[in-house]
């Protein structure tokens, strides 16, 4: 097949784009059909509800779904900044109907992590139901910061259609979630919670954080908090303009919070009046780290970095009651008390800022009730990845500081394919822990001039982050119809979607389609985008390769000086002994590819590859017309063609 020139591709749309290369999409069978451009009104015109989907096996690698639980189910598109929920409405667990969990599980979804839950510190009077107001002086937005939880012990009520039964509402949903294939996973926010923490539904007996503290120390070992002694906490001052609620009229709204003495502040700040830039509607939690920081509980020996989550929870229970923090029994409780009601597994927010021990005390009590719990961290320095993993018995940390990050830089035009091998060596003993991603709620919509400029920019890299490694994929819902994050909601700044007031979420809207979930209202390029990633993410179960061996073939171009090979360019191979793939991205958003791929003998010799041989791209379910060339000396090679920003997961199959 002959590649078409540059130009044919220059000002097409990403519908017509994708149909030039083969890919324009069912969105009812969500399998990718050869056509031509002009076929393409005929896929349109074709599509169905995506509730008829075929189930596919999810014995691969995992696929975690995030959502913005009160977000997702939202379709009032009014988003007028800092409004409220009768201005700009909000998602329900209701929402998440049969149709719109199987929506979410057409695109290979295994967990979904309902982000938000637990309930946290908000400006809405619940007064009725017995919850105090929170004020707006300590909250981040009108909807409340989701990491600044105020009861552990029960969930977010704006949630609920009837908020005084907001908790049966979340069991159900944990019901609708297993029955619809998928398992449930929440936030824990360890290193933190709401200045105003109080918990309504604490099991009997179970004490409010703080309440037994000795508030006449700095710190004490099974204080749950640490105090700035003879001060009272002051709010900081306020940036620019910057107003709780811009500025509307709330009786708590004054410029004042009562708590004394003062308490550190979230991100350890020890200023009664901490700087608007600090976390300070949070409170640090105290984990037996002393002021100086030394440490007030047992050290894990080294060498249970190679010991079993059992053999940790020994450990443990071999301590005396006093030489464990009061703070990380709490945790441990919750930890308890949300498993016994069905989660299948926990998010943890900012967990470096807590001591490893922490972790490995914990994670093994809850390995123990559920030895498949599934467990993400957020960690970003690298130096601390695999003492998290092997010491904290995390099951998955993020993969943000080294291959996102550079991910971004490449479809950015500032870094080389080639700094993904690098990146990939330096986790190789541990790469099937780090749970990769191009959007959660932390960072910048793919669909912004400042990431990718468009949507379709970051399919070559989306590729890459989904096949690399035998680790999981994240999705954050709307990524997948290319939502944009432009709404100036209130606190923060567009280009992410805000988790800190009520708002709409366009595409997403589109795509949801009053609950049909049909994409019934979605442009014919958002539709073309979802079917590409329902095509991809499965793959991720439908592929025995990936949950194999990987190898780069980036150095080996770049030392042969392959013509063609170049800094937008990058191909590996997944492989074991039941599948053999080859995988090769574009990154160029204008021109196209096409070079002679390399393959050395070491990896003819896994495959078992003689002569034969043809190949099948999985991205579009037909033929690569490049067969596999192997010659008298056992070395290989295939013709590559990539039109721009096409990647292509090619099969190898060998005729007898």
């Amino acid at each position: 097949m002959l590649l078409p020139s540059v130009p044919l591709f220059v000002n097409m749309s990403p519908l017509a784009y994708l149909a030039a290369l083969g890919l324009s999409l069912s969105i009812s069978g969500c399998q990718p059909t050869n056509t031509d451009t002009r076929k393409t009104q005929d896929v349109r015109q074709s599509a169905a509800p995506l509730t008829q989907t075929k189930q596919v096996s999810t014995t691969g690698k995992p696929v975690v779904y995030q959502v913005f639980t009160r977000l997702y189910g939202n379709t009032n598109t009014t988003n007028k900044p800092w409004g409220t929920i009768a201005d700009n409405g909000v998602g329900k667990f209701s929402d998440f109907t049969d149709t719109a969990l199987q929506d979410i599980k057409s695109l290979g979804t295994t967990h979904v992590w309902y982000t938000g839950v637990p309930h946290h510190a908000l400006i809405n009077d619940y007064t009725n139901i017995g919850i105090s107001n929170d004020d707006p002086d300590v909250v981040k937005g009108r909807a409340g910061s989701p990491y600044a939880v105020k009861d552990y012990y029960n969930v977010n009520p704006d949630l609920a259609t009837n908020p005084a039964n907001r908790l049966a509402e979340f069991e159900a949903l944990i019901e609708r979630t297993h029955a619809n294939g998928m398992q449930v996973i929440i936030d824990i926010v360890p290193n933190h919670i709401a200045r105003n923490y109080h918990s309504l539904s604490a099991p009997q007996g179970e004490p409010d954080f703080g309440a037994n503290d000795d508030t006449s120390q700095v710190y004490s070992k099974h204080n749950n908090f640490y105090y700035v002694i003879g001060e009272d906490f002051t709010v900081p001052d306020a940036p620019n303009d910057y107003a709780p609620l811009g500025g509307d009229v709330h009786p708590l709204s004054d410029g004042k919070f009562a708590e004394s003495p003062a308490k550190w502040t979230g991100n350890g700040s020890r200023l009664a009046k901490p700087d608007a830039n600090d976390w300070y509607e949070t409170v640090k939690i105290n984990y037996g780290v002393k002021p100086d920081g030394s440490h007030d509980f047992p050290v894990l020996p080294l060498e249970y970095a190679h010991k079993t989550a059992a053999e940790h929870l020994a450990f443990w229970q071999a301590q005396t009651t006093d030489d464990i923090p009061d703070s990380w029994r709490k945790f441990e409780r919750i930890a308890q008390y949300w498993l016994a009601k069905g989660v299948d597994g926990f998010r943890y927010d900012m967990a470096e800022m807590v001591p490893v021990e922490f972790w490995s005390y914990l994670n093994s009590h809850i390995k123990h009730t559920n030895p498949n719990a599934f467990i993400l961290a957020e960690v970003y320095n690298p130096d601390l990845y695999r003492d998290y993993i092997h010491l904290g018995k995390m099951d998955y940390l993020y993969d943000k500081v080294d291959l996102y990050d550079n991910l971004k830089a490449i479809i950015q035009g500032k870094a080389s394919t080639a700094v993904i091998a690098t990146v990939q060596a330096k986790v190789s003993d541990i790469e099937q822990h780090m749970l990769h991603f191009l959007e959660n709620h932390d960072e910048q919509r793919i669909n912004t001039a400042d990431f990718a400029g468009n949507a379709f920019n970051a399919l070559p890299a989306m590729v890459i982050s989904t096949t690399l490694s035998r680790s999981p994929t994240l999705l954050y819902f709307g990524q997948d119809v290319g939502e944009q994050g432009a709404q100036m909601a209130g606190f923060g700044q567009p280009t992410r979607t805000s988790i800190f007031d009520y708002v709409g979420v366009p595409a997403h809207q589109r795509w949801m389609n009053n609950g049909k979930f049909d994409g019934g209202q979605s442009t014919q390029d958002e539709k073309a985008l979802r079917a590409y990633y329902q095509t991809l993410l499965n793959l991720s179960h439908s592929a025995p390769a990936l949950t194999g061996e990987y190898l780069q073939l980036d150095t080996l171009q770049r030392k042969l000086n392959t013509q063609g090979y170049d800094d937008q360019v990058f191909a590996f191979s997944r492989y074991n002994a039941e599948q053999q793939l080859l995988i090769a991205s574009n990154f160029s958003p204008t021109k196209s590819k096409a070079f002679t791929l390399a393959l050395p003998k070491t990896l003819l010799d896994q495959w078992h590859i003689v002569e034969n041989v043809t190949l099948i791209d999985l991205l579009t379910q037909q033929p690569y017309e490049h067969a596999l060339i192997v010659d008298n000396n056992d070395h290989a090679s295939v013709q590559i063609q990539l039109q721009p920003l096409q990647s292509v997961v090619l099969e190898l199959t060998q005729k007898h």
